[in-house]
């Protein structure tokens, strides 16, 4: 895939801002088939050429803002798990944190699921990406016996599973927080699977 165009003033990417900002609307709200170049630009309120000094095609558009999802659910996972130095508290905060963000970019979260229909390999990109840094924190967690040893890549994903069913479920279809049962009920389980061998369960 080619590098989009690069805003050159502080208009410039304003402007693609304000693109991109519509465009997660319009395929939020009416999905990616339904919506166009021109209903994009209008909600912008930009001429419809515009659209195309930014985003050579409206595939583009939902690339970047798989991309941009991919990026706002790191930083606000970061932040979550700020000052945690057990693992296992890091999967807690981590997983109220992923519902929450679920819960706020209803959008995006539909987008990235839209995007496995338009454009596989952004859709794979996306997980592939989460999982890599995920895969690395398992193993240090490991290494420092915080957790079970075993293949940190399947874990990995196996937790991504966990966190995208809740988002999907509550922040998605259900538009609230999990309960307090249901994310202790969770975090127990995740806690089981997690626990370094011969602990207490």
């Amino acid at each position: 895939m080619t590098a989009l165009p690069k805003p050159v003033t502080a208009r410039g990417e304003s402007t693609r801002r304000r693109l991109l900002a519509a465009a997660e609307l319009e395929f939020g709200e009416r999905g990616f088939h339904s919506a166009s170049v021109s209903s994009i630009t209008t909600r912008a309120g930009v001429g419809q050429g515009t659209f195309y000094n930014y985003f050579p095609s409206k595939e583009d558009a939902l690339r970047e803002l798989v991309r941009q999802m991919g990026r706002e659910l790191r930083h606000s996972l970061s932040e979550a798990t700020s000052g945690a130095t057990d693992r296992l508290e890091v999967e807690r905060r981590g997983l109220l944190a992923f519902a929450r963000f679920s819960l706020g970019h209803e959008n995006l979260y539909r987008i990235v699921m839209q995007s496995q229909f338009v454009d596989e390999e952004i859709y794979r990109e996306y997980y592939r990406t989460l999982a890599k840094g995920y895969r690395r924190a398992l193993e240090e967690a490991q290494t420092e016996g915080q957790i079970r040893s075993g293949d940190a890549e399947a874990q990995a994903w196996a937790l991504m599973g966990v966190a995208h069913f809740v988002g999907l479920r509550y922040g998605i279809w259900e538009r609230t927080e999990p309960s307090r049962e249901v994310l202790d009920t969770l975090n127990e389980f995740i806690t089981r699977a997690l626990s370094p061998e011969g602990s207490a369960s």
